[in-house]
């Protein structure tokens, strides 16, 4: 066992900081971020292409910010440089590269938050951890022989290679775009419209087809994958004949850990956890936030909301976390 803290935080996306920050500045100290990726805010790394625009009201939401961290709209990197500096001017402890795998109310009080190696006690828990970390896959099996042809962001495309990009939300939408200059893209969607899309990027991918960028292939269905004679993506569509690709990418959103959440306890309905109106799961004490939370995720201001909440949960009914003297006034 590790040292102990008050607040320990799974996931280090916008929720998770939010909580730390808020609780900090009400006073907590020995709060800790458990992040299984190599930096906060992976999603936001590894799923949006350079320079997209993140939007404080995502999808047209309109949030009013409850907290003291006033998050505005920007691009990616200006988003990520704003945590790094929120980071930055408190004391949390952020760790990275640790996958928790489950939690344990411990007998005394408490919960051991259980890490590869060993546990680490905290009196409180958050769970933020994100949809879009475990991207959601075809119904049909991917023959292992194409799976490295086979993924859920464009970190492994190469200029010229012919690509099939699947689904009809933004991300997708923005993988094909930013893939149609250089490549040749198709999109797959089984509506016949764009229509869950954000109005920009409807707007932008009507452009790319105009243009011949991207090749629409809409109100169809996959119903197949299997490799080439050539070792590429022969995939097998319902209704229309069946094509090759060098690479197919999967953007089809994401889906709730339910193992790891009944690992720790907490109760899951319709594809959700099950939380009070302080984000409060079944077990006192323990929290969740942010995306998990979510209907389709990716509020950032929602997220920052949820974190503010909490922490005056805790707060209002412990004293004894407080610590009056230290309290902050920051952003």
């Amino acid at each position: 066992m590790e040292r102990n803290y008050q607040l320990a935080i799974i996931g280090a996306g916008p929720a998770g900081i939010a909580a730390a920050v808020e609780s900090y500045l009400l006073g907590v100290r020995d709060i800790i971020i458990l992040e299984k990726d190599e930096n906060h805010n992976a999603t936001i790394r590894k799923f949006y292409k350079d320079k997209k625009r993140v939007d404080k009201d995502w999808k047209g939401q309109k949030v009013e910010l409850d907290g003291n961290i006033y998050f505005m709209d920007g691009t990616k990197e200006s988003t990520l440089d704003f945590f790094d500096e929120i980071l930055d001017h408190h004391s949390v402890e952020l760790r990275t590269h640790t996958e928790v795998q489950k939690i344990v109310k411990a007998e005394e009080g408490g919960f051991d938050v259980m890490i590869s190696g060993g546990a680490i006690r905290a009196k409180y828990v958050v769970v933020t951890i994100g949809r879009m970390g475990k991207p959601n896959k075809p119904d049909y099996k991917i023959p292992p022989s194409i799976r490295k042809r086979v993924d859920y962001t464009l970190e492994s495309c190469s200029l010229n290679e012919k690509v099939l990009i699947v689904g009809g939300g933004d991300s997708a939408i923005e993988y094909a775009v930013e893939l149609g200059g250089h490549n040749d893209v198709s999109i797959c969607y089984r509506r016949e419209t764009f229509r869950r899309a954000n109005p920009t990027n409807q707007a932008d991918i009507a452009g790319a087809i105009e243009s011949g960028e991207v090749k629409p292939i809409l109100g169809v269905d996959i119903t197949g994958l299997e490799e080439d004679e050539e070792g590429r993506v022969r995939v097998h569509f319902d209704g229309r004949d069946a094509e090759s690709y060098d690479r197919v990418i999967y953007a089809i959103g994401g889906t709730t850990p339910s193992s790891f959440l009944a690992g720790s306890g907490i109760e899951e309905r319709d594809g959700k956890p099950v939380h009070d109106e302080n984000y409060m799961t079944g077990v006192p004490g323990l929290y969740v936030a942010g995306d998990i939370t979510q209907e389709s995720g990716g509020s950032i201001a929602l997220g920052l909301n949820h974190g503010y909440a909490i922490a005056h949960h805790i707060l209002d009914n412990d004293h004894t976390l407080r610590r009056d003297d230290e309290v902050i006034k920051y952003l």
